[in-house]
């Protein structure tokens, strides 16, 4: 069970890891003269975002509600942000391999497709909202409730029984 000096922590990694994606976000392209540097960024990027997606599993893996069986409920309640993360990981992968692509031997041109600028804005869209979904998400998790015995969470077994 996760207690409450344990989930300060936890949600403390998860805050900074989404703070250093919009960081790399927000000023990779001021790196473009330097290859090297920004493949670095955009690893380490992409590490912390499969990172922030196994803690959030871990967490919520952690819950009474997982462990009574209602695997079902949580689902349900978290399928955005799992979709969202899935998305937004695979969205951030492409567009990182496709700019590094282009611009590694050709580091002092500015270069810039249509189909890299669509990619471009996708996944700034898409990380608006994995931002949004995380940290709500993230937050959400901390409720007393999900680690617990109560009584909706009795009534939703009851009601998963009856299926």
């Amino acid at each position: 069970m996760l207690q409450t000096n344990n989930y300060s922590i936890v949600l403390l990694i998860q805050l900074m890891l989404l703070t250093f994606d919009l960081f790399v976000n927000s000023f990779s392209e001021l790196l473009r003269a330097s290859p090297v540097i920004q493949l670095v960024l955009f690893i380490i990027q992409d590490i912390g975002t499969l990172f922030n997606l196994f803690i959030f599993l871990l967490m919520l893996f952690s819950t009474y509600v997982f462990q009574v069986g209602l695997l079902s409920l949580l689902l349900e309640r978290f399928r955005t942000l799992i979709l969202l993360s899935v998305l937004y990981l695979f969205v951030s992968i492409s567009l990182h391999a496709w700019i590094m692509n282009l611009r590694w031997l050709n580091s002092d041109h500015y270069i810039w497709t249509d189909g890299l600028q669509v990619l471009f804005v996708i996944q700034r869209l898409t990380a608006v909202l994995y931002y949004y979904f995380y940290k709500r998400t993230a937050e959400y998790l901390g409720d007393p409730r999900l680690y617990q015995d109560s009584q909706w969470l009795r009534e939703a077994f009851a009601r998963a029984r009856q299926l």
